[in-house]
């Protein structure tokens, strides 16, 4: 159902439906909704050519991925969510979907977040 700016019955027909996934889903899947929202509403923010360094958040003892990611974002806000989704959604992917223990999915996403970071500073830096 695509949404025509100032359409406002599209809107709030889309609100309605969004509301009534959002209920049919068990409690780990609206973590992983909001998520997914959060992430695409972040990746409309647009960016400057001054980078602010991270503002880390440390890393609990016992942490979900989907939790994690919300830190990561929060900590390196000043990055281009849309750049990061092929990546970060795969490790989502092979959490959910294979198995793979969340430590080992949250420790490359810290790299993918840093490395994504070091990316963008150095092309700051070379124009």
């Amino acid at each position: 159902m695509p949404l025509i700016p100032g359409n406002a019955t599209g809107a709030k027909k889309a609100v309605r439906r969004l509301t009534e996934i959002f209920g049919s889903l068990p409690e780990g899947e609206r973590e992983t909704l909001l998520a997914f929202a959060e992430f695409l509403a972040a990746r409309a923010v647009p960016a400057t050519r001054e980078i602010p360094p991270p503002e880390p958040i440390p890393r609990p003892e016992s942490e979900s991925v989907v939790r994690a990611m919300k830190r990561l974002s929060a900590s390196y806000h000043m990055l281009d969510k849309a750049k990061l989704l092929n990546e970060t959604s795969a490790l989502m992917a092979q959490h959910v979907m294979q198995g793979r223990p969340a430590v080992e999915v949250i420790d490359e996403l810290e790299i993918v977040f840093e490395t994504h970071y070091r990316r963008l500073i150095g092309e700051i830096e070379s124009s």
